[in-house]
């Protein structure tokens, strides 16, 4: 799974002039399934998300959690976060999960975040969205489930095997 966060003052998003989601001061989490991807990076994303500290404490360091900050999320899904460009100028979107199990696992996510004390303001999975939002910093992090867990066996003195 990958995660682009973005610390907003606030964010919006609209379906069909509508709008469907709507965040004050917090994150605003677009979110891509891949395939292969399991329920085990749900709950690794959701603890990260939540637990990263991405926000300004008194002395503007940024030292605290969108916990600490009592903050909102809003979550969007983002097949396109998985696009492969390495070839020609059209992006390949075959790295992307199948829509079907894409939406239950970003349903799975959302409630994951749920259960974290998180109810996501959330996009319509498949539709043509526009988000608007006021980015705070800017702060644009990216997160993907693989190189977190590349970075949690370097710590612990494991390879993967790759050799490289």
């Amino acid at each position: 799974m990958r995660a682009l966060l973005q610390r907003v003052r606030s964010a919006s998003v609209e379906v069909d002039g509508e709008t469907v989601g709507k965040i004050g001061p917090g994150l605003l989490v677009l979110l891509g399934v891949g395939k292969g991807d399991s329920v085990r990076e749900i709950d690794k994303l959701a603890d990260k998300i939540i637990g990263l500290r991405i926000f300004p404490d008194d002395k503007h360091s940024m030292n605290r959690s969108v916990a600490d900050v009592e903050g909102e999320v809003l979550l969007v899904s983002q097949f396109t976060l998985f696009a492969d460009c390495r070839k020609g100028r059209r992006p390949s979107f075959e790295p992307a999960e199948l829509p079907e199990r894409a939406e239950e696992m970003c349903e799975q996510f959302a409630r994951a975040l749920e259960e974290r004390g998180f109810p996501p303001a959330q996009g319509v999975f498949g539709a043509h969205m526009n988000v608007r939002l006021e980015n705070d910093g800017p702060v644009t992090i990216w997160l993907d489930t693989d190189e977190l867990g590349r970075a949690r066996r370097a710590e612990s003195g494991t390879s993967s095997g790759s050799g490289a």
